[in-house]
């Protein structure tokens, strides 16, 4: 098999375990059946903004040319500090796409990655924030009517709990601690302020999820296509956006989207 095309973040669905598909250009790669086998990913020295498709020399934000970085919604700051935005009071770069993704209803959770920590999602995109992650558990902590209410409500949350991932740790394979969410969250519950107390949700389900490893790596070498354009060797698995090779090796499909990129099964 050998497919070229610009590589986006990799497609997931929960399944006994997670499924994952990498987007090359039009095409869908089943990377489930790849475990275990020899495959290569080649850049080819050429970078497509994912959202314009223009060549650019450097790409920002995980795939975008400069112009779109610093004009497209996809890259507003609430993408990354919900409680930055400002869609609720009519200010957006695109009104449209905020009514979707900003003044819908959001998801506050609590999730095992590389411990526990708070975050937020729309609810549309749950389980596959978490799968992102590399999440093994998650449980709803709370539904917010738009993307600010919650980013306040995270905000207030992280003077308890960690907010981000150390995605070394996250990649060891381990459960980093081995936590009843049910009762993480009840704790968590009385440290809410009043203000968002009437946005806690009474949801116990704990999602668990199983990634496709055989064998995680022990003293991680990360691997990047602007240092390393030729990425070879036998796949062991797949966690978070992350591909998992043998000698130790991993690197971040999504942090390079856009990259054109020829995929090879090897002998």
């Amino acid at each position: 098999m050998e497919i070229v095309g610009n590589i986006s973040k990799m497609e997931s669905s929960r399944e006994e375990k997670v499924h994952y598909k990498m987007a090359l250009g039009n095409q869908k790669i089943p990377m489930n059946g790849l475990i275990g086998q020899g495959i290569q990913l080649e850049y080819l020295g050429k970078i497509h903004c994912i959202r314009c498709g223009r060549e650019t020399s450097k790409s920002f934000a995980q795939g975008y040319c400069y112009p779109c970085f610093t004009t497209a919604p996809e890259t507003e700051d609430c993408v990354l500090r919900p409680e930055l935005c400002r869609a609720h009071e009519g200010v957006a770069r695109d009104m449209e796409y905020a009514e979707k993704h900003c003044l819908s209803e959001q998801v506050v959770y609590l999730s095992i990655t590389s411990g526990l920590k708070v975050g937020v999602t729309r609810s549309s995109q749950v389980p596959t924030r978490w799968i992102d992650q590399g999440a093994l558990r998650a449980i709803e902590f709370a539904r917010t009517p738009n993307r600010y209410t919650a980013g306040m409500m995270e905000v207030a949350m992280k003077k308890h709990i960690m907010d981000k991932t150390n995605w070394r740790k996250m990649l060891s394979g381990s459960d980093p601690c081995h936590m009843d969410l049910v009762k993480e969250k009840e704790r968590l519950k009385a440290m809410v302020p009043e203000d968002f107390s009437s946005y806690l949700t009474e949801n116990s389900e704990v999602i668990v999820l199983n990634y496709p490893v055989e064998r995680y790596p022990e003293k991680i070498r990360s691997l990047s296509f602007d240092k390393d354009p030729l990425v070879s060797g036998v796949l062991m698995g797949i966690k978070g956006q992350y591909l998992i090779f043998d000698q130790d090796r991993v690197i971040n499909i999504r942090k390079f989207g856009g990259y054109l990129i020829r995929l090879r099964t090897l002998d």
